[in-house]
């Protein structure tokens, strides 16, 4: 009876303890990439598959997603990590079931904030009950000590280049950063707003020459998205090309990248648990270098 009772104890908190959550930064090195508008297209993508699927804005001082949906939230991620109001509070529905955790906007400071100050992030996002498979982070533009620091710590990190010189200067710096001060080793490189798929293969080729050369690191092409003028139109209406124009050929290339999503194998010795991401944020560079990515 005794070991009847033991064993269904510990089948109670399988079922009670938190699933993996796949955490994924999506970053680009610099601004206009389009990154913002991968993170969300990919999220409702993600969320029309029936997955749970979280939209972190980390652009701590530039909100990105609210303004590009057209949501006007009434508290933001800058509350939280104040302390004045809980996580749940704050995250706001998006289309398709997606949920949005909205960043500040405007809030001077906010986006230069140490990596310690995220601390706060642990606990809340430790104690969020909302069923999870993915945690998308649409990173800030450049390479400041905010995107280090999601990067370093996400699963995956979703590297978003276009067919300009400052584009892939600016993500060999990245990938430079990451892999030397942060010990990431793999990247996986998405192609935006290529005319052609052989471009978007030109446009990684040259990237992983470079890297190949002066780095050890793992590039994964994952893909290209294509210029699409329906993309812009969705801007315009605030809306994802996803609902608005789900025909159109960057819709189509979102839904293909999502089942990609779904594929990627995990890092060996993810956890997968959101309070763990949020941990590694904070760990002090030594101990960062030499960890999964």
């Amino acid at each position: 009876m005794l070991d009847a009772a033991v064993d269904q104890t510990h089948g109670l908190r399988g079922l009670l303890a938190p699933r993996p959550v796949r955490v994924i930064a999506v970053t680009g090195g610099k601004g206009g990439v389009g990154k913002t508008n991968v993170a969300t297209n990919l999220g409702v993508a993600l969320a029309q598959r029936g997955r749970g699927v979280m939209l972190l804005d980390a652009d701590l001082g530039l909100a990105n997603v609210d303004v590009l949906l057209g949501i006007k939230p009434r508290w933001t991620l800058a509350q939280v990590l104040s302390g004045e109001r809980e996580l749940a509070e704050v995250v706001v529905q998006g289309p398709a079931g997606l949920r949005i955790v909205p960043a500040a906007s405007g809030v001077a400071g906010m986006a230069d904030q140490p990596a310690a100050v995220y601390g706060g992030l642990i606990q809340a996002f430790g104690e969020l009950t909302t069923d999870l498979d993915v945690m998308l982070v649409d990173t800030a533009a450049g390479v400041g000590e905010g995107v280090l620091s999601f990067a370093r710590a996400a699963q995956d990190v979703l590297l978003v280049v276009c067919d300009e010189p400052a584009s892939l200067t600016d993500a060999y710096a990245l990938i430079k950063l990451l892999s030397t001060q942060h010990g990431v080793s793999r990247f996986r490189i998405l192609a935006n707003m290529v005319r052609r798929a052989r471009d978007g293969r030109e446009l990684f080729g040259k990237l992983l020459a470079v890297c190949d050369e002066y780095l050890d690191v793992v590039l994964e092409f994952v893909g290209v998205l294509p210029y699409d003028d329906y993309l812009r139109k969705a801007i315009q209406r605030r809306q994802t090309v996803m609902e608005a124009f789900p025909r159109s050929p960057s819709a189509f290339a979102f839904r293909q990248l999502a089942e990609q999503v779904e594929n990627w194998p995990r890092a060996c010795g993810a956890s997968g648990h959101l309070e763990f991401f949020f941990e590694r944020m904070v760990q002090p560079l030594s101990v960062a270098v030499g960890g999964e990515a």
